[in-house]
């Protein structure tokens, strides 16, 4: 987990390309994907916020090139976190992100139209806090409720962890009494952790499963087992999943169409193969800053329990979602209703990729 583009990432004269053409952008001279070509069907950049198997649907498309069997050339970079993915979609930067489904919802009542077009999960799987092992068998720390008066990391202010933390810590009963602090990366949530500037993180499975494997970590909240996230949840939310602009659907579906479909394939993938094949696939190009095993065990009960085979999000997932982000939390219901289903989800090009 860095915070730089890893792998496949974009490079220096990637990001020189990417420079020029938001400064065109910006002064009016193109539209923000016109820079990437007119061959086939060009290229596009895409962003993902962060480095975890929960992207692996998005490794295993660039991987093995399903984008470009639907003719499209894709310029992968980590974009480090929600906010700065949203911020890069709005820009023009990148064509399409994936980050937290949140982000369609929250780009579109900030005047930035965008719409969820393939879902990954049906569990935040982000939604997981984590403690220091001395500080669990101590008693120091052992529930929520143990955080009253402490600091707990996330990413950024108003991103997916941020927003879960301050769910949880509300529905403990202690949402004004924890500082929650804003660290950058899951790799920077770790180490502050691990070194105490912190008393506990959320966390992605991976983070976790590294935390315990290294023997100094602990989990007080596991979402990622069924019967948790029912009690917690009652059903599926879209935790992860990539989005793009209504303009960008509007003037160029066929763009979109291929995006989706090279998904699609790549999920399909997913769910035909080990968790070892997997990994044999995407690891070293994309994963390798986690331990292998970590890795292998989180794509494991991922494909069991949390990846969304048919990557159709539903109306009734993205009600759950938008009720966690409502009641004030990020915003009000009011505004919440100006952000429907129907204006930021649109599965149309998930069920053409699986002819439904």
């Amino acid at each position: 987990m860095t915070s730089t583009a890893h792998g496949t990432g974009i490079g220096a004269s990637r990001r020189r390309f990417l420079a020029a053409s938001t400064g065109l952008a910006a002064a009016g001279m193109l539209a923000p994907w016109s820079a990437f070509g007119a061959q086939k069907l060009g290229r596009v950049a895409y962003g993902q916020g962060s480095i975890d198997p929960f992207f692996a649907a998005g490794y295993v498309a660039l991987k093995l090139g399903y984008f470009g069997e639907h003719g499209l050339e894709v310029e992968y970079l980590n974009s480090q976190s929600g906010p700065r993915t949203n911020q890069l979609l709005a820009a023009g930067q990148i064509v399409f992100g994936a980050t937290a489904a949140t982000a369609a919802p929250a780009l579109t009542l900030s005047g930035k139209p965008a719409a969820l077009v393939f879902g990954f999960d049906r569990k935040l799987t982000y939604a997981n806090v984590i403690v220091r092992r001395e500080d669990y068998d101590s008693g120091k720390v052992r529930s929520l409720k143990d955080l009253a008066g402490k600091r707990m990391g996330a990413t950024q202010p108003q991103s997916s962890t941020w927003l879960m933390a301050v769910y949880l810590t509300q529905k403990a009963g202690i949402g004004d009494k924890v500082d929650i602090r804003p660290l950058g990366d899951l790799a920077t949530m770790l180490g502050a952790l691990k070194t105490g500037s912190v008393s506990a993180s959320m966390a992605t499975m991976s983070m976790m499963e590294q935390a315990q494997q290294e023997g100094w970590g602990v989990p007080i909240f596991d979402a990622t087992t069924d019967a948790s996230w029912q009690e917690f949840m009652g059903g599926d939310v879209p935790g992860i999943a990539a989005l793009t602009l209504r303009d960008t659907i509007e003037k160029r579906p066929e763009v979109v169409q291929a995006f989706v479909s090279g998904l699609v394939k790549a999920q399909d993938f997913i769910t035909a193969h080990s968790a070892t094949q997997i990994a044999d696939a995407i690891y070293d190009d994309y994963l390798s800053a986690y331990a292998r095993p970590a890795i292998e065990k989180t794509l494991d009960v991922y494909k069991k329990s949390v990846f969304l085979n048919d990557n159709i999000i539903t109306q009734d997932a993205y009600a759950r979602m938008t009720g966690v982000m409502g009641d004030g939390r990020q915003y009000s219901n009011d505004e919440l209703l100006k952000a429907p289903y129907a204006d930021c989800v649109d599965m149309r090009f998930v069920r053409r990729a699986r002819g439904l």
